[in-house]
């Protein structure tokens, strides 16, 4: 099974683009989805978050307060360093869960949709890596748009990130978000027809163990009565010969 890793900086399209896979069956196993779960009450990244920050970053149910935590790391490098090392444990293993998964059900490539892929060195965990570029004035236009942001707190949360003209420089491939849909729509048909491998690349290289145990299991059971049969003729003609 391949591995790709879809990434880009907030407000870059790279939602948009798991999306169009997704619609094209391209399997997606999503950081952000994982991240919110994992830190549902009960879970232990919740109790450790109230440990570190304390109760003023959660709701009266117990739930995150995601805007007041928002406000905390964005302003403060080693708040947010501290809050990745109180979820980042969960979320790999529930990628790696999910991965495995996908490989026992014969998936021929699945993506990993995760915005620190760079940062988090799980770059080397994939064969490709996609990164979704759009150029840091349209991607600042964009946030304060999307989240009703002002200028100061967009810029905020932007640079908080790695610099998506640093994370172009270290991707197998570019999509350029600067335009319209319908442009992106074609660079991702185009990313499909790259990274799907074919029927032959699929068998010999990602379709691994489950396939061989059960190829190797059929030809066992096909042939293993016919093998010990030609066996023991051989050891009577051998007995016969002696004699």
């Amino acid at each position: 099974m391949k591995l790709v890793g879809l990434t880009g900086g907030i407000a870059s399209g790279k939602s948009t683009v798991s999306r169009l896979l997704q619609e094209r069956n391209i399997p997606i196993i999503d950081a952000d989805k994982i991240a919110r779960k994992v830190v549902e009450p009960g879970q232990s990244a919740n109790r450790l978050i109230r440990k570190h920050f304390g109760d003023e970053v959660f709701l009266p149910n117990g739930e995150i307060n995601r805007p007041k935590l928002g406000e905390v790391i964005f302003a403060d490098p080693a708040k947010r360093k501290i809050l990745n090392q109180c979820t980042h444990p969960a979320v790999r293993i529930e990628m790696l869960k999910q991965a495995f998964f996908y490989w026992i059900k014969g998936a021929d490539v699945v993506v990993l949709d995760v915005p620190l892929l760079l940062e988090s060195g799980m770059d080397k965990l994939v064969g490709t890596t996609v990164v979704v570029y759009c150029s840091e004035v349209l991607q600042l236009q964009r946030l304060m748009n999307r989240d009703g942001l002002s200028e100061d707190a967009a810029t905020q949360r932007i640079r908080a990130q790695m610099p998506l003209s640093d994370k172009v420089k270290r991707a197998d491939v570019v999509l350029d978000n600067s335009t319209n849909i319908a442009q992106l729509e074609t660079q991702v048909k185009n990313l499909i027809s790259r990274i799907k491998p074919s029927p032959i690349t699929w068998l010999l290289e990602y379709a691994g163990p489950p396939t061989i145990l059960v190829g190797a299991l059929v030809a066992i059971k096909m042939y293993a009565p016919h093998l010990l049969l030609s066996l023991g003729n051989w050891i009577a003609k051998q007995r016969s010969s002696a004699a």
